[in-house]
């Protein structure tokens, strides 16, 4: 598990060097290169959809981490305590400063009902080795419009890349599961109630379907508005045989829920 360049908390500039210098295994490389490139890079002569990510990846402001598995407990304690480095550094960070994770990719190739079980099992085991509370302003209750995935005391929302799109290009990686956290805070002024956030909204939703050359997805919401729900939006469904048809995370506000996590492996490469 202790591969070079994996594990630790590095803002862009770093990730870049690194892997031009082929100081992380392969698939790091694959990762980080085909999200700039997406995210930097034009389909169907549009640019990628939202303008907010593009602009933050030409500023160098994303952090990166790159977790060695998406089941192992060492892997994932200590990507508890990345989640909470950058929590604890991103408000003083400039611009949108989001946290962008690659995880390795399998040995098999996974179905798309994989790739769900993956992101709802990590996210619920964040959930159970949480050193903070539920935010008493967050529901317990995913199918409530204003639900959102917290952790550390802070509503987030985790975005997700996977391989098994096939039209969907905006949410497609090609090397394996890839998550990007976005703090509620960094929404600020952009949300739905505002002449702003309708702009952008508008915006995205026109360059997605030129991008993507499909209509946007049905699930494709705002926080807080009714008959809208976020959870759904974190990795779009494409097969509906595949996907979850009820939020798969227990949320509870019993705290803690597990031991203090003894302290992870470190990597040595801090």
């Amino acid at each position: 598990m202790n591969e070079p360049g994996v594990q630790s908390l590095v803002d862009q500039e770093t990730m870049a060097s690194r892997v031009e210098a082929g100081e992380v295994p392969h698939w790091v490389t694959r990762h980080f290169e085909t999200f700039t490139d997406a995210l930097l890079g034009e389909r169907n002569d549009t640019a990628f959809p939202c303008h907010f990510g593009t602009q933050s990846v030409q500023e160098g402001n994303p952090l990166y981490t790159a977790v060695p598995s998406t089941t192992d407990p060492d892997a994932l304690l200590r990507f508890r305590e990345t989640l909470l480095e950058y929590l604890d550094r991103h408000p003083d960070a400039p611009g949108q400063t989001s946290l962008v994770t690659f995880f390795k990719p399998p040995e098999e190739t996974w179905t798309e009902a994989d790739y769900h079980e993956a992101l709802w099992h990590l996210l619920q085991f964040l959930h159970v080795h949480d050193p903070e509370p539920w935010p008493e302003e967050i529901p317990t209750d995913p199918d409530d419009p204003h639900w959102e995935f917290s952790f550390g005391g802070e509503p987030m929302f985790p975005t997700c890349r996977a391989p098994f799109y096939d039209d969907r290009r905006s949410r497609y990686c090609p090397v394996g599961l890839e998550i990007t956290f976005q703090p509620r805070v960094l929404f600020d002024g952009i949300t739905h109630d505002t002449e702003a956030g309708r702009r952008a909204r508008e915006q995205i939703q026109g360059r997605l379907e030129e991008y993507d050359g499909v209509c946007p997805h049905a699930d494709l919401g705002d926080w807080g508005v009714e008959g809208d729900r976020e959870w759904v939006q974190y990795l779009f469904r494409e097969d509906p045989e595949q996907s979850p048809d009820e939020c798969p995370i227990e949320v509870t506000r019993e705290h803690p829920k597990a031991s203090p996590p003894r302290t992870a492996p470190s990597t040595g490469d801090d």
